[in-house]
């Protein structure tokens, strides 16, 4: 069978993300770089011209999924060989040639540090059919510089279509970590830490707010590290936001991912300042047994941690704090496991990320220490921490009945969207709602709102009363709104 090559006017792309809002990120990216060379998205593999997995090598699940759909993806190369197969991001940065021996249909890899290479290479294994082999240095492999340097900052361009809404991006104002702990790929992944200039970060704000963007956030795999000197100034992450603050259309600001030995007063002062700081801090504490802590090579006590929130809560009460949490780490007795569920008590965290401990090729964990600790074991504890956090969640979130809260309204809500009937092709098309809809959006201490109103409130702050709760959610009805960024002609919409 010979197919016929695509033309540049009808090159379709899909692209599938795995992990972390960093490679939501990245993906976003990529597809804006397509874009100018002629691409479309399409959301089934099938038509594509160019299929792009996006990987996750933090948990091994994640590179099963991988793998897996790798496999699916076999026969349709097989079935329209000029289909170009790419897997870039950190799972490319770690398995390098691996992949290619895996997965023999695989056209390129490419790592995290070389993402704005991708155009180039799809055109050129789309010609000569030959792979295309693209990552950075290991951490061993040359000078910091040399290393630092093979590890790119890629934010050329943005693609709207591909952010979680309209009205929400992030922004990369770092990339890297030299936190090295001993379970986490992510110092060999992501290369060295680097913070990006605060002019480019702005003028990149800039360029979101004219595209409609009220909320952004700022990513950095420890971001509260950020460190950058410019025009003979310093700036650390709270001059960072006391210099974006007041860009024009922007509502709201949040950060993540924060490290607890780097959460400075300086940063807390700036939060409780300037009032587009959304008052939510994502701290991973990751165990609360210091046992545990220092096998991971944390680099923080409990002791320290605890000192941490209680500067964070003396500074503004109400902000949320949400964290990580690894069971079944190499060496976690069942005590440690227990002084980890008193300190969820202790920090009644807004919600817990919880993560069965998955040994990862090329970490000190992997190399030195023994998994211990059995599956079911692992599979218990999990368990017993979600169960725990939800209940704790739910109790605080009852205390939000009867409030009043100001909302950054997103959209229209997961259950609105999936309740939705379509109808099958050739039918009469449905008719439009007259009544409101379940519509959902954050407040400024993130915690998810659903209420019913009208889909043009999306991109606009909504004051919402709340009258229940559940242990993910507030549920409340409009009380009042502001129409700050009305589009022309959009009439008033009373809740």
């Amino acid at each position: 069978m010979t197919a016929t090559p695509p033309t540049e006017h009808n090159l379709r792309l899909y692209i599938e993300t795995v992990g972390c809002q960093m490679n939501m990120l990245d993906s976003e990216l990529v597809v804006g770089a397509l874009g100018k060379q002629g691409y479309t998205l399409t959301d089934d593999a099938k038509q594509a011209d160019t299929i792009l997995l996006n990987t996750c090598s933090v948990r091994e699940h994640a590179e099963h999924k991988i793998y897996s759909q790798l496999g699916r993806l076999k026969h349709i190369h097989r079935q329209r060989p000029n289909v170009v197969v790419g897997v870039m991001g950190c799972m490319a940065q770690k398995d390098q040639k691996q992949i290619f021996r895996r997965a023999p249909h695989v056209d390129l890899v490419v790592g995290t540090g070389q993402l704005a290479e991708i155009p180039r290479l799809i055109e050129e294994a789309r010609h000569d059919r030959k792979r295309k082999l693209a990552v950075s240095l290991g951490r061993r492999d040359g000078s910091v510089q040399a290393v630092s340097t093979s590890f790119q900052s890629y934010d050329p361009l943005r693609e709207p279509q591909m952010r979680p809404s309209p009205w929400q991006a992030f922004v990369r104002i770092m990339i890297g970590c030299d936190k090295f702990c001993t379970y986490c790929v992510v110092p060999t992944t992501r290369g060295p830490e680097q913070s990006r200039p605060p002019s480019d970060i702005a003028r990149e704000i800039e360029v979101l707010t004219d595209q409609g963007v009220r909320e952004v956030t700022l990513l950095g795999q420890t971001v509260n590290s950020y460190k950058h000197t410019e025009g003979g100034r310093l700036f650390r992450l709270a001059d960072l936001l006391e210099l974006i603050h007041d860009s024009p259309g922007i509502d709201r600001i949040k950060f993540v991912t924060n490290y607890p030995r780097d959460m400075g007063d300086d940063l807390l002062t700036a939060m409780r300042d300037l009032p587009k700081i959304a008052h939510y801090l994502h701290v991973p504490l990751q165990s609360g047994c210091d046992d545990v802590l220092k096998a991971m090579k944390r680099g923080y006590t409990v002791a320290q941690y605890r000192e941490m929130m209680h500067r964070i809560r003396d500074c503004m009460p109400d902000c949320a704090v949400s964290s990580d949490f690894i069971v079944g780490h190499p060496g976690e007795t069942e005590e440690a496991f227990e002084r980890s569920m008193d300190a969820v008590r202790e920090f009644r965290f807004k919600n817990n990320f919880v993560f069965k401990y998955s040994p990862r090729p090329g970490t000190k964990a992997h190399e030195l220490l023994p998994d211990d600790v059995s599956e079911q074991d692992k599979r218990r504890r999990n368990n017993a921490m979600l169960d725990l956090s939800n209940e704790i969640c739910e109790e605080d979130n009852a205390e939000f009945i009867g409030r009043n809260v100001e909302v950054l309204v997103e959209g229209l809500s997961k259950a609105t969207i999936k309740s939705a009937d379509p109808k099958p092709p050739g039918s009469a098309p449905a008719d439009s709602p007259t009544g409101p809809l379940q519509l959902v959006g954050r407040t400024r201490c993130d915690r998810i709102v659903v209420f019913d109103g009208n889909p043009r409130l999306a991109g606009n702050l909504a004051q919402i009363t709340i009258d229940d709760a559940t242990a993910t959610t507030l549920i409340g009805r409009i009380v009042t709104r502001e129409l700050q960024h009305e589009s022309p002609g959009l009439l008033p919409i009373l809740g």
